[in-house]
């Protein structure tokens, strides 16, 4: 039997196409980052040379950006996860065909980077569970079971999840995001393939940029690591409330927004997108720049223990990636949202005169995390994975576990919620 598998053509093509699958997906998520970083490069170069470049940039980057998504790139709008997931259903129909084609992501890749030049609070991880899930799914027509429904769904996983892995560098992260998020049934025949898609796609994207963590290892003490306090508790606390908060407030806002700005977005979704610009302009106005991009760079200032970043910075960074994310643009949620609970962190240890910032701010990503996504054990393990902290896996996990479940208390799931949307193409579709 061994033997037969071993010298079967079919297999061999299979198994050929999900490794140059996975491969182009470690592939697109590591030009998707360096692309990201360029932008945000440029960006400050040019604020650097003419300090009012986001007030023009934003509005009119915004508003083309917009324009050319409802125009060219239906679906590329927003995070790109609730598209996997909607793609993933037996009657996505003809709305879930069009979020798998090929010039979607395209589009948002491309359109994602313009957004972070023009100073969007813009993550690019969701976006690239989008690209996986797109890049896997089309080379799977070629595979000998591919026409079946049921293979392609699995496929779209495993993309996914690849996608996860490959941006983050976190393999685990990937396996328990296609678990926990992108699947709540996952099959047997499916677990096979996906791991070897994240397995492969980290593989290409360590091979390209090295082994490394997005926010290095931060210095964290044994009893820092392993200490449950009442200020933890009072951390997973407020990151549970406010995070269910935003996760609810994306959704009031994305689903049905009321009175003008409804109409307005409805009627002039470009202009509408304008105003957001506008908004975001302002914000990192008020913050110096901060709010600009991803997040990951204020982020690991904090972890690196040697900046304090203004009490601010949460809420704003929150609210531009709000912002950004209704003005229908691609946008990402996860980066900003770690950088959100990172900020939220640190401002909690220093108003309970902590001796170091730092554990908070590691605990406040993955409770801001969880408290957004619900999603507590894909929080909990993104964050061991970037910061490698697995002494700190029990606070960690506790403090998912307290977010998700006071974020249940204010908000329905938000992912699986914004692919609910897509039932109604004619009216929801943006």
């Amino acid at each position: 039997m061994i033997y037969k598998d071993l010298l079967s053509a079919e297999r061999w093509k299979t198994r050929s196409l999900m490794w140059i699958g996975a491969g182009a997906v470690g592939l697109a998520a590591v030009g998707f980052a360096k692309l990201a970083d360029l932008a945000q490069f440029a960006l400050r170069r040019m604020t650097a040379a003419f300090a009012p470049t986001p007030w023009l940039l934003a509005p009119i980057g915004f508003f083309i950006i917009a324009w050319l998504t409802r125009r060219f790139f239906r679906g590329a709008e927003g995070s790109g996860i609730p598209q996997t997931i909607f793609a993933q259903r037996a009657d996505s129909g003809a709305v879930g065909r069009l979020f798998l084609q090929p010039r979607v992501v395209v589009g948002r890749v491309a359109l994602a980077g313009v957004g972070l030049l023009c100073g969007g609070s813009i993550g690019r991880e969701g976006p690239t569970v989008h690209v996986g899930a797109v890049i896997i799914h089309t080379l799977s027509r070629w595979m000998p079971h591919g026409r079946s429904e049921a293979y392609q769904r699995s496929m779209i996983l495993a993309g996914g999840a690849a996608g996860v892995a490959a941006a983050f560098n976190t393999p685990l992260a990937g396996i328990v995001f296609a678990i926990e998020e992108l699947s709540k049934s996952f099959e047997e025949r499916a677990s096979g393939t996906t791991m070897t898609a994240v397995i492969l796609a980290g593989v290409v994207a360590i091979a390209l940029v090295g082994d490394y963590n997005y926010f290095g290892q931060p210095v964290v003490t044994a009893a820092q690591a392993h200490a449950i306090t009442p200020g933890l508790l009072l951390l997973a606390v407020t990151c549970g409330l406010l995070g269910g908060g935003a996760s609810r407030a994306t959704l009031a806002t994305t689903l049905q927004l009321p009175g003008a700005l409804g109409r307005l977005r409805r009627e002039r979704p470009a202009l509408f997108a304008a105003l957001c610009g506008l908004g975001v302009a302002a914000l990192g106005t008020w913050t110096g720049g901060l709010t600009y991009g991803t997040g990951y760079d204020e982020a690991r200032s904090i972890l690196g223990g040697n900046v304090h970043l203004p009490w601010m910075y949460a809420p704003a960074r929150a609210l531009a990636t709000l912002l950004s994310y209704l003005s229908g643009i691609p946008a990402g949620l996860l980066a900003p949202s770690l950088s959100v609970g990172a900020g939220l962190g640190q401002f909690i240890a220093d108003h309970l005169n902590e001796a170091s910032a730092v554990p908070f701010a590691i605990l406040g990503m993955c409770g801001f995390l969880a408290g957004v996504t619900q999603a507590p054990l894909t929080s909990f393990v993104i964050v061991m994975e970037m910061t490698s902290q697995h002494a700190m896996v029990l606070p960690l996990m506790l403090t998912a576990a307290i977010a998700t479940t006071l974020s249940k208390l204010i908000s329905p799931p938000l992912y699986q919620s914004l692919a609910d949307r897509y039932t109604a193409p004619q009216q929801q579709l943006v």
